[in-house]
């Protein structure tokens, strides 16, 4: 009786926490997309060259990768609720605290390692929620949970570039921050479930008993064996590349933009309707990996060689109109990939090994997000030109592909060996 009632309700109270977990993407992961709207600003304030001002955004990025395994393993000491108004604060401190415009090594420390781990202790916890709370309406929870990064997205671009015009890039942090501040919010209507803190881990910890509850969970953190595996070594390379090219585009594109001579609203238009591809792409994607049609990792394969290819070709555009079709089929193509390459890990390692082969890829995926955006700020500053940022990013998501076909193919064979069906 007690063990019914501890169970995911599957709605109810659930939609309160998936419109939360909604406005916590967009408070966190839509701010980091649109960081390249500060980018031109800050690098003239400073007079430092665009690799110097890129180690803001890829610092942000590798805190974030980097805290996710400690988010998950403060849930199991305390709560999603209460690791997520830590990651509340911490992410309005940073931009806050950003706002005195002391130093660069100053903006490092706030934008970059403050901010990066309150969206890790944000961002994280805000994901667990809902499946804590759902079960058989899962995927279209999580889809709407993560259609927040994408809306807001698409509205901040316009925004933070009025709020910096208005009120320069040091008043739009301020305010920036203060918005961030209702991640607290959301994170106190995350109400917890009467049940063990990692959704993924129930079935299993309820097979082995209620005993010592927290020590399987530790276990399958930091389960590092599954390195043993060459599949999962192959699909980490594939993490640490496709990392180093995501992130390069949306920093770059703005600049690349006003070094054709736009006007400054257009480029920030560029992100927005980039953010709304996004959005669509995550949508289709997912609704064709869900057909069947074709094997997870067999479409990430496709999708991810494609995204590197409009990568490689958007340099040519020398129009606002041209580079606008090259950013919408740079967003849906990587809202396909961001749609599925973490659920493309249970095919590598099981779904008994999930949990701990997503902390590995997220460690590793860390890599690529620290070194993309500062190797691509050097070639700038050494060519002194923009299109050698989306040359960079679109070689890496070539290579990428390349591994993620070696996966695939390794897999096919292990089902092969095992007599499973493909």
């Amino acid at each position: 009786m007690k063990s019914r009632r501890a169970g995911p309700p599957d709605g109810g109270y659930g939609w309160v926490v998936v419109m939360s977990a909604f406005f916590i993407m967009g408070l966190t992961a839509a701010v980091l997309k649109n960081f390249g709207i500060f980018f031109l600003d800050i690098q003239r304030h400073f007079g430092v060259l665009a690799s110097t001002t890129s180690w803001i955004t890829s610092t942000t990025i590798a805190m974030f990768h980097l805290g996710a395994p400690a988010a998950c393993a403060l849930t199991l000491l305390s709560s999603q609720r209460v690791v997520i108004i830590v990651g509340g604060l911490l992410t309005a401190s940073g931009m806050l605290l950003a706002s005195l415009d002391l130093s660069l090594p100053w903006l490092y420390f706030t934008m970059g390692i403050l901010q990066g781990i309150g969206i890790s202790f944000s961002w994280i916890p805000a994901n667990s929620m809902v499946s804590h709370y759902f079960v058989r309406w899962r995927p279209i929870a999580y889809a709407i949970a993560s259609s927040g990064e994408c809306v807001f997205a698409i509205l901040f671009s316009p925004f933070f570039q009025w709020l910096i015009e208005t009120y320069t890039w040091q008043g739009a942090l301020l305010i920036i921050g203060g918005l961030q501040l209702n991640v607290c919010v959301c994170g106190a209507l995350m109400r917890p479930l009467e049940t063990t803190q990692c959704s993924i881990q129930d079935t299993k910890t309820s097979l082995k008993g209620d005993s010592a509850v927290l020590a399987p969970k530790r276990k399958v953190l930091f389960q590092c064996s599954l390195l043993r595996k060459p599949e999962l070594i192959l699909y980490i390379l594939f993490a640490i590349l496709s990392a180093a090219g995501f992130f390069i585009p949306p920093l770059f594109l703005v600049p690349f933009a006003n070094s054709l001579g736009m006007d400054r609203y257009w480029p920030a238009s560029i992100l927005s309707v980039l953010a709304l591809a996004d959005l669509v792409g995550r949508l289709t994607c997912g609704w064709v990996a869900n057909m069947r049609l074709l094997r997870n990792l067999q479409l990430l394969t496709m999708v991810a060689t494609l995204l590197g290819v409009v990568l490689l070709l958007l340099p040519i555009s020398h129009n606002y109109w041209a580079i606008l079709v090259f950013a919408s089929l740079h967003g849906f193509l990587f809202g396909c990939v961001v749609a599925i390459h973490v659920n493309s890990i249970v095919d590598i390692v099981s779904l008994e090994g999930f949990d701990s082969g997503l902390g590995i890829f997220m460690l590793f995926r860390s890599i690529g997000g620290f070194i993309g955006p500062p190797a691509a700020g050097w070639l700038v500053d050494q060519t002194n030109d923009y299109s050698s940022a989306f040359y960079l990013s679109g070689l890496c998501l070539v290579s990428s592909a390349v591994f993620v076909a070696l996966v695939d193919r390794l897999v096919q064979r292990r089902h092969a060996v095992e007599g499973d069906v493909p």
